[in-house]
């Protein structure tokens, strides 16, 4: 799966002021992550505020990135979620066309056991007629995929790798230690990325690759010595993406780089006044 090593970009979704998708911007966004050097694209992941779309949305968004990705990088778009059985209806009413994989984040909310986790992600890859990437991001759904629970899925022939933002960097090191050759070990956090090439991973799903794609272009392919330094420029601004909630501080960043509008869905609210001035005075050069 040479296809999803390197970076991914996890693809916000811009609005009007109304609230309405702003489908210029979302071009504009694609164009500067492709020209920036970043190797796939993720759409309508948990940056791109799938939680407050629609299915006619959704499907839509999807849509208009295949139209302006003109098949120039392979696309993985977010399908998952707390309900097995509605993740199963979607999959079965989406058109496949031009997706190359899923993400599909563990379920929130719930907090199954690992058996259930196991269980429910099984159900997807046998659906799916794509691969299969798994997301664990304990933060935000709070509950974690173990090690064991991970290796254990890579043995499914459908499920490819997994998104790993549990910043445990002992669990990914297991992880790594153990997975199948061909089963892809995904940073799911900006700064780590580095360190999870050092132990055998493959690459990083990005929220700042929207804003910078040429600097991951730089963490993921180039030397480690220079991959650190890229690194190092976002030590300052990469904490104020998260302060508000991803992606309000990303998309007041994409305001100011000229790159689309900053407007969020409720319950997200733009960002406030002491964050812009933060983020201003640490825009990377």
């Amino acid at each position: 799966m040479l296809k999803f090593h390197g970076t991914g970009v996890a693809l916000i979704t811009p609005f009007h002021e109304d609230m309405s998708i702003d489908y210029d911007g979302l071009k504009r966004v694609i164009e500067h992550v492709i020209q920036g050097g970043v190797d796939y694209l993720v759409v309508q992941g948990t940056t791109g505020e799938s939680s407050t779309m629609t299915k006619e949305e959704k499907k839509s968004v999807l849509k208009a990135s295949l139209e302006y990705n003109a098949g120039r990088l392979p696309i993985v778009y977010g399908i998952g979620g707390n309900n097995t059985q509605a993740i199963l209806e979607e999959i079965k009413h989406t058109d496949f066309s031009g997706i190359d994989a899923i993400l599909s984040v563990s379920p929130y909310y719930n907090k199954p056991t690992q058996a259930g986790i196991i269980a429910h992600y099984q159900a997807i890859a046998d659906a799916c007629p794509v691969p299969v990437i798994l997301y664990n991001v304990p933060g935000r759904t709070m509950s974690n995929l173990t090690y064991q629970t991970t290796l254990e899925l890579a043995k499914h022939p459908n499920i490819i790798g997994i998104k790993e933002a549990s910043g445990d960097l002992s669990q990914c090191m297991r992880i790594a230690a153990k997975m199948p050759e061909d089963f892809l070990l995904i940073s799911g956090d900006d700064i780590l990325t580095p360190s999870m090439k050092v132990i055998g991973g493959h690459g990083v799903i990005s929220v700042l690759a929207n804003a910078y794609p040429a600097i991951f272009r730089d963490i993921c392919h180039a030397d480690l010595e220079t991959s650190r330094m890229a690194a190092f420029k976002l030590l300052d601004i990469n904490p104020m993406m998260y302060e508000e909630a991803n992606p309000v501080g990303l998309k007041y960043l994409m305001s100011v780089l000229g790159i689309c509008g900053d407007t969020v869905r409720l319950p997200l609210l733009k960002a406030s006044e002491n964050l812009k001035s933060r983020i201003n005075k640490n825009l990377v050069k």
